[in-house]
C-alpha cells in the first residue's frame, strides 16, 4: 500500500469558482481544480502521491486521516452540519 492510500482525499464544488477543487486535510490545501470532478480527483491523487508525507525534518508530516471520520468532521467545521 502507497503512503498516499493513508490520507483523505476530498474534491468539492465551489460555486464561487464554478469548479471542482481538490486538497488533502492535513497534507495540502485546495491544490487542484477543474471541471471534471474525475479529472481533478486523479490530479489530486498525483499530487498527494508526489508530496512527501512520511517525514519533514524527522517528525511526521501532517497526521493519518484514514479511518477518523474526517468527512463528517468536515462538514461540522466547513458546513455547520451534523
Amino acid at each position: 500500500m502507497k503512503d498516499s492510500a493513508l490520507y483523505i482525499k476530498l474534491v468539492e464544488w465551489s460555486d464561487e469558482d464554478q469548479c471542482f477543487i481538490g486538497q488533502c486535510p492535513g497534507i495540502i490545501g485546495p491544490c487542484c481544480h477543474g471541471d471534471d470532478e474525475a479529472q481533478v480527483y486523479a490530479e489530486l491523487c498525483q499530487i498527494v502521491e508526489e508530496t512527501p508525507t512520511s517525514t519533514y525534518y524527522g517528525e511526521k508530516c501532517g497526521g493519518e486521516t484514514f479511518g477518523q471520520c474526517l468527512p463528517r468532521n468536515y462538514a461540522i467545521k466547513r458546513h455547520g452540519c451534523l
